[in-house]
């Protein structure tokens, strides 16, 4: 700081110092803008002048004058220089120099009369004031000092107790507690009380003290104590009242004290005015919060403890006394809690409404610890109730209800009370917040809250407000959703077991959307139990009291424990619910009782529970298949069908679990489709089974209420509250398409996205479920939206395929109800529009809306496949296929009749019934009657509706089939777009594609053929049944039963096939030029040629079967079982069929019983119905005809060469198959073929009359038999007169090839004979004389039919002499060509019976090379080719014999007949001397071919014998066995041109397709029948004898 006084002034003093330092102070004391700087600054200038005064640099006198004339200057100018004179005494007592001491001393003496005694006195030392000669002696001074300090401090003049000054006191609580309900203020008491505190010299803290006490009794008199402390309190310093109270507060804190609640509420009020701070009283109340915090992690211990306890196991009653001593513990301890003051204050902040204070107590405390005290939780519900009544006046109180008023707070310093919603916020919501749980001790609160949560969501939801109301409104849900989730579902959980909460609570939650729900929902289950101790133990005794339950549920007991159930899920739903469902997965057979027991509970339960459900299934860490990867989980079946049960019965919102199951599909996830198939199937009575009876299958054809009554297992009931549901949830979250088209896109995905390490089994069975599920979804959606919602939310056909992706099966079965709709909708109005009645009025409206709905349909569908398809099939014809059912094309009326008996019967039960009350009579009887009327109305309605869709029908049928290629290019695509994918889509679609094809043939259309499309269905099946599921098989096997039906009505009768089949295009068998539709009654089938054909069928499906029964494949043996098992009413007929399938599935039986049981179990299902249809099968030559004279009747055809019609025919028929085939067949094959057909077509022309063949057809067979003849007499000529014909030609080659297969046949065949002999002969020698002398009959028969065939062959080969040589030698080139190709493709590796095994080696190498072929056959209809194929080459064959062996006169031929005859008969005797040294040989020759067969196989086949059983009839190893005895016996000695034609006619085909294995078994069991006969007849030797010389000829 800067000298004020420079040492210029002192200098000159005299001069101008004086008087600028008198300026100077003049200055500095006008100054009094700073007052404080001035004071300052005076202070400075007169320290400075005294101390040069001090130091000598001024006189004192020349000081103490200008210090007189300052002095004036300011009022408080003495103060100042006493204070400069205070300072300067101790800082001039400190020095050593005496002269400044005195400089010092004498300026004092030269002030006195400018500063007074006493000022002096005050400030300055008691030694310097001794000095000064002011006091006598300074130590006196000092004493007298201290004595007046005593008397002023610490000497009472005020009385501070009551005994003291007993009457001030008494005057003071008489002021205090007088009545104050005149016109007394506080002013005035405060007044009279000060006048106390004066005259009576009481204490003022006491006063204090005893004003606080007398207001804590007169707690009313708000309004007057309050201002009364307030005014006091100037009197006092700040913290005194605050001591005072933290001094009373402090008085209760002996462990026994108890604070009254009094004094609370006079700190509450203190508080709430600001008389006392927070901060400065909380320090003086007791616990501290650190004791706080640990009571509250005690309690958190303590309830996991009594969680740990709840779940342990307990073994003995001990252990329970145990527990029970260890809880009267805990109560004991419990009982008394120690004072809380801060509780206690808390507490009563909230009674008085100082709601800020209360809060910042809260927040000093754990979360909820406050709350969880009951009285502050009340006293904070009583808080909200005040601030939100007017509101809930206003918007919350229901319809009806009076409620009662709460009053406000007295206190205008309480919360605001709440006008709107907003207002909530602020406060309202904060307050809940700090509720928490403890919500649930006020229910009556909880409604409130729920209630005007209710009222906001109805003005939330309603539209119209502004852009910022909006978002007010939007925090204002969040807000909400906050609460539900914080306060009102934690203290439901505490509430005792409330249902009118539950269903209050209900009421809001149900305006929420499901997203919310289930959030909400979740975190109550899975976080807000753990928040909080009370909740611990809550969800404990939850689950320990739902196992009490559960352990003791039976279906007896449903209604007590459903009570049980009931009571426990009205507060902890969640927790219930998740230890039910567990149950349920684990124990099956606890879903019915489970499911009855859930009626007792709330609307908001049942959500729950839906959410709880979604939850167990989508829980991650289970596992959804089984440990062995084949099948679904059974915890996940469990849940599905629980799933159905629940959401049936109860009002439960179905979006969460569609939307969840929509979800899994869009991730490709495609195992909670079995939750969907569940819930459609309960909810809408739509059931999905493969195990449907025809008689159901016939129901579901009919009407709805056909389907209702016939056409379901369970008798479906009432569901039409439950389908209503699931279609408005479906709707209303637009679920209903977006699930159906996932599911088809899934279908095909399945293989993919989930195939790839899971078992082939397992695949199949997802794919099933996801088809199946779709069929019924799509069912339950077709017969439950209306044609406006249907066509609403489906698109066209090509949208859905093209766009959607969608497989064309599915794209059409989910159109196919909309078409329904919209052509019974435009029929309606066009009906409506013209009033006609006729019938044909009727059929032209029909078809008009018909072709109006349709039209667009047939563009669409042309964009579904390629151009070239079109070709052959009309768009028209593939949209009709695809858009009609069963109920367009017939009607069930068994199934109506059935069904109407069924009424009538339960109508004379009901009259019959005595103890039936009579309304209850009448009721039932109202009701049969009126279900009758319905079915009968619904036939009829059906009924015209078939008329009306066969007319139309029969309009479009001339445009349907183009054939711009072929018939066969047509069948083709008619199968592979048509047949094929809808015959496995559903069982009544199977039935529907056998149907469609035969009404197509009933129709007569245009370029379709019958014949054909039956060969190709039934031909191979072997790749259809091994690319089928389980289900597909099973609606493939009806189609295959249904095609059967057909087949055999037209089989069992000559009349019915006449009349069906006679004249019909489909039964041509040349397939003509389109357009060409004139068909001679030659060109058709005859009826015995048809039983041909049919046997033929029916051999290649044993073919089929035997295959895959023997590949070991899983998939090939259950698919062909269950086919066979659904195909058991029409096939096996024949016999010996009959019997080889027997076998293989006994073998089956025995190999799969260990490895795969359910194999084991359909096998043996099969098995026993196989054996029960036993007597009803048929001999072969009962199934088609085979007498000789037929024969003469077909030689003509047979003899014509190439040039003739007959071997073209089969040609004809074969060359179209080859065309047939896919990609393995080469195109050279094709050119060529085709090549042939057109040579054909010209001679077709030529000779139409002859043809009567349609090649796989059996007058195929009649033609084989004559070729056996020929060929076998070539034969003859061959080896013993080798002059003839030179062997090296081709056509010996081929002949070669057919030569090997033919006296296996007759083996065959002799070897039967040989076994039947057996079976039939005594041993006797009287009997065997008989068998020569029969046999020698037979054979003058032979001989004679023999001459009469001979006679007609010289007359066919005179036709073929006349036919140009040309087209004889281009045929000659292809077959010779397609021998040399087909040769080794054919399945001709020898029959099912071949006794003698081969020993030259190029036989083994090429019976190999067949093996391979034959075992793996093409994916095309192979088999088809190679039947086209052998017969080419037995055509061609048959026609080199021809030209090789010149034509003779009949005579001539007779004679080579008898020598032959002579011939064979000197064979038999040879046989007989060379018995013995050939079968030696056989043994050797048998060793030899075992590098053909493997030993393994020959075990197996021994297996197999032994297993079959060691009896005579066992032997006959294939499919070609059969037991035509008598014609046998007949047949055994005949010449050999006369045997081979009878036994061949058939067989030749069979031996061409007979599998490879069958020859080693019947090698092996030849060997076996050869040891038994030679013990057992001598009739077998000379047989075998027979056989073996031929053998060897050969």
């Amino acid at each position: 700081m800067a000298a004020l006084l420079p040492a210029e002034w002192i200098k000159n003093w005299e001069k101008g110092g004086k008087n600028e330092f008198v300026q100077l102070c003049r200055a500095l004391s006008e100054n009094k803008s700073h007052d404080n700087m001035g004071f300052r600054d005076i202070q400075q200038a007169l320290y400075e002048l005294a101390y040069h005064v001090v130091r000598g640099n001024l006189k004192h006198d020349q000081a103490s004058n200008v210090l007189g004339d300052i002095i004036e200057f300011r009022e408080d100018m003495p103060s100042i220089l006493a204070d400069v004179f205070c300072i300067l005494d101790i800082e001039t007592s400190c020095l050593e120099e005496k002269s400044k001491r005195d400089h010092f001393t004498q300026l004092v003496l030269a002030c006195l009369y400018l500063v007074s005694d006493t000022v002096l006195k005050e400030r300055l030392d008691p030694e310097t004031l001794e000095s000064l000669g002011l006091i006598k002696q300074s130590q006196q001074f000092n004493q007298k000092s201290v004595k007046i300090k005593t008397k002023l401090f610490y000497k009472q003049q005020k009385f501070n107790l009551l005994r003291e000054e007993n009457e001030g006191y008494a005057k003071l609580i008489a002021e205090l507690g007088q009545d104050l309900s005149g016109n007394i203020t506080s002013d005035l008491i405060l007044e009279n009380i000060k006048s106390l505190i004066g005259c009576f010299n009481l204490d003022p803290n006491r006063v204090l003290d005893i004003i606080l006490e007398v207001y804590e009794c007169r707690p009313e008199y708000d309004d007057f104590f309050v201002p009364l402390i307030e005014s006091y309190m100037y009197m006092c310093e700040p913290q005194t009242l605050c001591h005072i109270l933290g001094f009373k507060f402090k008085f209760y804190q002996d462990p026994s004290g108890e604070t009254p609640s009094s004094l609370y509420r006079v700190a509450a009020v203190l508080l709430q005015h600001n008389l006392i701070d927070l901060e400065d009283l909380y320090v003086h109340l007791l616990p501290g919060d650190n004791a706080i915090i640990e009571e509250h992690k005690r309690e958190i211990v303590e309830a996991k403890q009594i969680v740990r306890k709840l779940t342990m196991v307990v073994l003995s009653s001990e252990k329970t006394e145990e527990k029970e001593k260890e809880k009267e513990k805990e109560e004991e301890k419990t009982e008394k809690p120690p004072d809380n003051q801060k509780l206690g204050l808390l507490e009563a902040l909230l009674k008085i409404g100082d709601w800020q204070h209360a809060q910042s107590i809260m927040d000093q405390m754990p979360p909820f610890y406050a709350t969880s005290h009951k009285p502050i939780a009340i006293a904070l519900c009583q808080l909200v109730h005040v601030t939100i009544e007017p509101l809930y006046r206003r918007v919350g109180v229901p319809k009806g209800a009076k409620g009662s008023p709460i009053s406000s707070l007295p206190n205008k310093r309480a919360p605001k009370q709440a006008d709107s919603f907003e207002d909530l916020r602020k406060e309202v919501f904060n307050m809940l917040c700090y509720l928490g749980p403890h919500l649930s001790h006020d229910p009556i609160l909880f409604a409130k809250v729920v209630r005007l949560g209710k009222a906001f969501m109805k003005e939330f939801q309603s539209d119209g407000s502004k852009q910022e109301d909006r978002e007010k409104m939007d925090i204002l849900f969040s807000c909400l959703l906050s609460i539900t989730d914080q306060v009102l579902l934690p203290s439901l959980s505490l509430m005792d077991c409330n249902a009118c909460m539950s269903e209050e609570l209900w009421g809001m939650f149900k305006t929420f959307p499901y997203q919310y729900r289930y959030r909400l929902y979740g975190q109550w289950k899975n976080e807000t139990y753990n928040s909080h101790p009370l909740l611990v133990k809550v969800k404990a005794q939850t689950i320990d009291r739902a196992k009490y339950i559960m352990k003791r549920l039976t279906k007896e007991n449903v209604k007590p424990s459903g009570r049980q159930i009931g009571k426990l899920s009205h507060s902890n739903p969640t927790i219930l619910f998740d230890y039910i469902l567990s149950q349920i997965q684990k124990y099956d057979n606890l879903i019915t009782p489970v499911v009855d027991s859930l009626k007792y509970l709330t609307s908001l339960n049942y959500d729950v529970l839906a959410y709880c459900i979604i939850e167990a299934l989508a829980n991650p860490e289970k596992e959804r298949m089984k440990h062995d990867d084949t099948t679904i989980s059974s915890w996940l079946q469990s849940l599905a069908s629980f799933c159905g049960a629940v959401f049936r019965k109860y009002p439960i919102e179905l979006a969460g679990l569609l939307q969840y199951v929509a979800n899994q599909l869009k991730a490709g996830k495609s195992f909670d489709l079995l939750i969907l198939k569940e819930v459609v199937q309960k909810m809408a009575g739509i059931e999905i089974t493969e195990e449907m009876t025809m008689e159901q299958l016939e129901a579901m054809t009919g009407g709805e209420q056909l389907k209702a009554e016939g056409g379901y297992f369970g008798q479906i009931r009432n569901t039409k509250k439950s389908s209503q549901r699931l279609k408005d949830a479906l709707l209303d979250h637009d679920l209903a398409l977006p699930l159906c088209l996932l599911m088809a896109q899934q279908r095909n995905g399945v293989i993919f996205q989930e195939g790839g390490e899971k078992h082939l089994k397992l695949v199949g069975k997802l794919y099933d479920q996801c088809h199946d599920t779709l069929v019924q979804f799509g069912g339950f959606l077709a017969s439950n939206l209306s044609t406006e919602d249907y066509i609403k939310r489906v698109p066209s056909i090509d949208v859905l395929c093209n766009e959607f992706h969608t497989p064309h099966d599915a794209a059409f079965f989910l159109s196919r109800p909309m078409y329904a709709h919209h052509i019974s909708s435009k029929y309606d109005e066009l009906k409506k529009a013209e009033k006609g009645n006729k019938q044909q009025h009727k059929v032209h409206k029909y078809i008009t809306s018909c072709e109006l709905v349709m039209a667009p349909v047939h563009d669409a569908v042309i964009s579904l496949h390629l151009p070239k398809v079109w070709d052959d099939i009309s768009p028209q014809f593939y949209a009709t296929f695809w858009s009609l059912t069963m109920y367009d094309l017939a009607v069930p009326h068994s199934s109506y009749d059935r069904e109407v008996n069924k009424l009538k019967v339960q109508m004379k039960a009901i009259d019959d019934n005595q103890e039936m009350p009579p309304n209850k009579k009448k009721k039932e009887k109202e009701r049969c009657t009126a279900l009758q009327d319905k079915l009968l109305e619904e036939e009829k309605k059906q009924l015209e509706h078939v008329q009306r869709v066969l007319q139309r029908l029969k309009l479009e049928k001339d445009n349907w089939l183009l054939a711009k290629s072929t018939k066969n290019e047509t069948i083709t695509k008619f199968l592979q777009l048509c047949i094929f994918p809808r015959c496995i889509f559903s069982a009544i679609d199977a039935v529907y594609c056998a149907h469609f094809v035969e009404l197509v043939h009933q129709q007569k259309t245009p370029n379709f053929s019958t014949l054909l499309c039956y060969d190709r269905v039934f031909s191979d099946i072997i790749y259809t049944v091994a690319s089928c599921t389980e289900n597909e098989a099973s609606r493939y096997g009806r189609f295959l039963c249904c095609m059967l039906e057909t087949v055999t009505r037209w089989h069992s009768d000559r009349v019915i096939y006449e009349k069906e089949c006679g004249n019909y295009p489909g039964f041509l068998t040349i397939l003509r030029a389109t357009g060409f539709d004139g068909g001679n009654k030659a060109d058709q089938l005859d009826y015995e040629n048809f039983r041909h054909v049919v046997h033929k069928w029916h051999y290649k499906l044993t073919k089929a079967s035997v295959h895959c029964l023997e590949t070991g494949e899983y998939t090939h043996i259950r698919n062909i079982l269950i086919v066979l098992t659904k195909i058991l009413p029409w096939y096996p007929k024949v016999l010996n069929l009959g019997q080889a399938l027997e076998r293989r599935v006994h073998k089956i039986c025995q190999e799969e019983k260990e490895k795969r049981p359910d194999l084991y179990a359909l096998a043996m299902g099969y098995s026993g119905q196989l054996k029960s249809r036993k007597p009803f099968m048929i001999p072969e030559n009962e199934f088609h005809h085979k007498d000789p004279p037929a024969r003469n009747a077909v030689a003509a055809t047979v003899q014509n060469g190439p040039g003739g019609a007959g071997m073209p025919t089969s040609l004809t028929i074969n060359t179209v198959r080859l065309e047939e085939g896919t990609t393995e067949e080469t195109d050279k094959l094709k050119e060529k073929s085709q090549g042939v057909v057109k040579v054909i077509n010209k001679t077709v022309n030529a000779t139409p009359k002859v043809t009567t063949s349609n090649g796989n057809s059996a007058s195929n067979s009649k033609i084989i038999k004559e070729k056996d003849d020929k060929e076998k007499s070539g034969k003859e000529k061959d080896k013993e007169k080798k002059d003839k014909t030179p062997a090296a030609t081709p056509e010996m080659k081929a002949l070669g090839k057919d030569g090997k297969d033919k006296p296996k046949e007759e083996r065959a065949n002799k070897d039967d004979k040989a076994r039947e002999i057996k079976e039939k002969t005594p041993k006797s020698d009287k009997e065997k004389e008989k068998v020569k002398k029969e046999e020698k009959a037979s054979k003058e028969e032979k001989s004679k039919t023999v001459v009469t065939i001979v006679e007609s062959k010289s007359t066919a080969e005179k036709e073929r002499e006349k036919e140009p040589s040309r087209e004889r030698d281009v045929a000659k080139e292809i077959k010779s060509k397609e021998n040399a190709k087909g040769g080794e493709k054919m399945p001709v590796a020898g029959s099912l019976k071949s006794p003698v095994p081969r020993s030259e080696t190029s036989e083994s190498e090429r019976e190999q090379k067949r093996r391979k072929v034959d075992t793996h056959s093409s994916p095309s209809h192979s088999s088809t080719v190679k039947d086209s194929l052998n017969e080419l080459k037995d055509s061609s064959a048959k026609h080199y014999i021809n030209h090789t062996t010149p034509t003779l006169s009949k005579s001539k031929e007779r004679e080579v007949d008898k020598k032959d005859l002579d011939k064979s008969r000197e064979r038999s005797r040879e046989r007989e001397k060379k018995d013995e040294k050939d079968r030696k040989d056989r043994k050797r020759d048998h060793s030899n071919s075992d590098r053909e067969v493997p030993q393994d196989s020959t075990k197996r086949r021994k297996e197999e014998n032994g297993t079959t059983g060691s009896s005579k009839h066992s032997k006959s190893e294939s499919p070609s066995d059969s037991p035509r005895l008598n014609e046998k016996e007949k047949e055994k000695n005949k010449s050999k041109s006369s045997g081979k034609e009878k036994g061949d006619s058939i067989k030749a085909e069979k031996m061409e397709k007979s599998s490879s294995g069958s020859k080693k078994e019947s090698r092996h069991d030849k060997e076996k029948t050869e040891k038994k006969e030679k013990r057992d007849s001598t009739g077998g030797k000379e047989e075998k004898k027979h056989h073996k010389s031929s053998d060897k000829h050969r």
